[in-house]
């Protein structure tokens, strides 16, 4: 009978044990939020560890205490049955996924069409209509934008991740406010978050966006509240590769988060199966198969992910042995990426070099971050972080930084164009670098005195389509005028050369970039090709920032006699009759 007894004292406590180790693991999901999925390895370590830890505990359970009892229990048999067989799948799992058994697997996840740069990427005329700015300016410019606003800034802050999006065909960056802290979100988790920031990567100006519904729902949020939570227990067995804060069409906020699973045995070549769309304001959710994404979404596949299916392709598609042993026509992407808008998608581009040499790039490749279509360009040249470097000794003494580049075509030539930024990232200049010969490099503190710097470094050393660069500002607005008056005015070092006309009209250039103004005299009549005075084509990189030491407007070069007028910008002039 004492037996009988001990032997159900000793059930009941591996019962109370198996229910402890549920309420702990319960606990540590819900702390961690890990995915319940075969095709996830840290799955397994999760499982595997309460399955050890309960496997102990039946041992403390048992009425001797002693190995020996251990062995000869059901329970433990069962436990141990349960480690033995998930190692051995884990093994097994881990070594059909290697890359060295499946290279043309690997290889074969992503489909690459070689195009022609000329054919696929138009032609740039004007460098005022492209979006530069990287994350750092993006955070500067939209802690400005909620600066002011005190009953924000003390009880919110901005995600530091600025999403790139392409927002009803304008390249915008977007990020949504944050709990501060703890206390933050417990004294304001009733109201929520009120807003996002958006920002204008071309004109460097950014605005706060108040919501008619605040969200509730974000990764600063607690307990039930937070983000990743709630999708977690919504969706629990996914894995879910990031949580992209974006806008549809009509400006609503949502949580991009795409899904992955394993196409190459149990654990390799990750690549999306779907996309959860999730409104952090209602906490509704839809999950869409990757073919059938909305269109207005824009990240579903993320840089990473991108340029890793890339690079598989481009070191596997001749097999494992030769991406080891002579690396024959083997390429991967370089270091860092770029976001660009283009047809209405954003696309993810970047450097491709050698594996052997990398100090150059062999070409370029651009992946369409919601549908994966992925092009490789030919374009042997300057890797961006050599066109970088090209373009920080052009402003040495002055100490700017290079942004990372984006790539455009300029007569018909790949070009490197970027900012230049001061210690506080702040822009300051702007350079465009010739991707086939880095030494050529242009720089100005307006884009478009770069690009008239840049065409004149290009005639000089017959590169680019001469009749293209030479045609490149016919369509801009032009006047046929009776010079009244010229003058120079320096500032700054620079000479700038500001012509009247008989109607009391403006227009001015940078005497470096068109020595040939000297030839125009009072009386002279001339047609002149000119810009407007636009913010996002004729300030400079220190206005387009609204710094506050003092910088006057109107370029922060004018001098004060032409402050209240309206001054054009020459952009090329000739002769009446030429």
């Amino acid at each position: 009978m004492l037996k009988n007894y001990t032997e159900k004292t000793s059930v009941a406590k591996t019962i109370i044990a198996l229910i402890v180790v549920a309420i702990l693991e319960f606990i540590a999901f819900y702390i961690l939020l890990p995915p319940l999925n075969i095709h996830d390895i840290g799955s397994w370590i999760f499982q595997g560890f309460f399955v050890l830890l309960f496997l102990i505990a039946t041992f403390f359970c048992s009425k001797e205490n002693n190995i020996e009892q251990l062995s000869v229990t059901i329970v433990s048999k069962i436990v141990t049955a349960v480690i033995t067989i998930g190692v051995v799948v884990v093994v097994i799992g881990g070594l059909t996924s290697l890359e060295i058994f499946n290279a043309s697997r690997y290889s074969s996840l992503i489909k690459v069409k070689e195009c022609k740069f000329e054919d696929e990427i138009a032609q740039t005329d004007t460098v005022n209509d492209i979006a530069l700015m990287d994350t750092k300016s993006a955070r500067v410019v939209g802690e400005r934008a909620i600066g002011s606003l005190s009953d924000l800034v003390s009880q919110y802050v901005i995600n530091q991740d600025y999403n790139q999006i392409d927002y009803n065909g304008q390249p915008k960056k977007v990020a949504t406010l944050e709990y501060a802290d703890f206390f933050k979100w417990f004294n304001n988790r009733k109201n929520g978050i009120p807003g996002y920031i958006l920002v204008d990567p071309v004109e460097f100006e950014a605005e706060y966006i108040k919501l008619d519904k605040p969200i509730k729902y974000t990764s600063s949020a607690r307990f039930n509240d937070k983000l990743q939570r709630k999708l977690r227990f919504e969706y629990p067995t996914a894995i879910f590769e990031g949580y992209y804060f974006e806008l549809d069409n009509d400006g609503n906020p949502y949580y991009i988060c795409p899904t992955l699973t394993a196409k190459i045995g149990l654990f390799g070549g990750k690549d999306v199966k779907g996309v959860v769309i999730f409104d952090p304001c209602t906490g509704k959710s839809k999950y869409y198969d990757v073919k059938n994404v909305p269109q207005w979404v824009d990240r579903v596949y993320d840089g990473d992910l991108a340029t890793r299916k890339f690079d598989w392709y481009g070191t596997l598609s001749d097999g494992f042995i030769n991406s080891i042993i002579g690396q024959k026509d083997c390429k991967i992407t370089t270091e860092d990426y770029g976001y660009k808008v283009m047809d209405d998608d954003v696309w993810i581009y970047t450097g491709v070099t050698s594996v052997i040499d990398d100090s150059s790039n062999i070409g370029f490749v651009m992946i369409n971050a919601r549908t994966g279509e992925t092009r490789y360009f030919k374009a042997a040249g300057a890797e961006e972080f050599s066109a970088m470097d090209a373009a920080e000794g052009q402003v040495q003494n002055l100490g700017y930084k290079a942004s990372f580049p984006a790539i455009i075509n300029i007569g018909g030539e790949p070009t490197y164009f970027m900012v230049l930024k001061d210690k506080s990232n702040l822009v300051k200049q702007y350079a465009l670098v010739n991707v086939k010969k880095y030494s050529i490099v242009a720089t100005g503190t307006t884009q478009r005195d770069t690009l008239s710097s840049y065409n004149k470094l290009m005639k000089e050393n017959n590169l680019g389509n001469k009749q293209a660069i030479d045609d490149m500002n016919n369509d801009l607005p032009n006047v046929n005028i009776q010079v009244t008056d010229i003058e120079y005015i320096t500032t700054d070092g620079e000479t700038y050369v500001y012509i009247s006309d008989e109607n009391n009209n403006v227009y001015k250039e940078l005497f470096a970039e068109d020595e040939s103004l000297i030839f125009i005299k009072p009386g002279a009549q001339i047609t002149i090709y000119y810009e407007e005075d636009k913010k996002d084509g004729k300030k400079n990189a220190d206005e387009s920032q609204s710094t506050t030491d003092g910088e006057s407007q109107e370029n922060g070069l004018d001098n004060a006699k032409y402050d209240s007028q309206n001054i054009k910008t020459i952009v090329k002039w000739k002769a009446q009759g030429e």
